[in-house]
């Protein structure tokens, strides 16, 4: 089960700064399915290099900010 939740919107901020961030994620790397957070975790953690724990810190730091460019 997924440790985050978030809307499909939430995801669209999110995933700028990830691509910010991370600039060889591609489409594919970045697509996302609301009720699918696990799997998207998943795939980024194994393209960024990372635990599953840091792509989820990650990503739970980016929606407590979501007006903010940083991630």
């Amino acid at each position: 089960m997924a440790d985050i939740k978030m809307t499909s919107d939430e995801w669209e901020i999110l995933k700028q700064k990830f691509r910010r961030k991370y600039n060889h994620l591609s489409d594919h790397d970045l697509a996302f399915e609301q009720g699918k957070e696990e799997e998207l975790i998943g795939r980024l953690a194994q393209r960024v290099k990372r635990k599953r724990d840091y792509v989820v810190f990650t990503l739970k730091k980016g929606l407590a900010d979501l007006e903010s460019n940083r991630l």
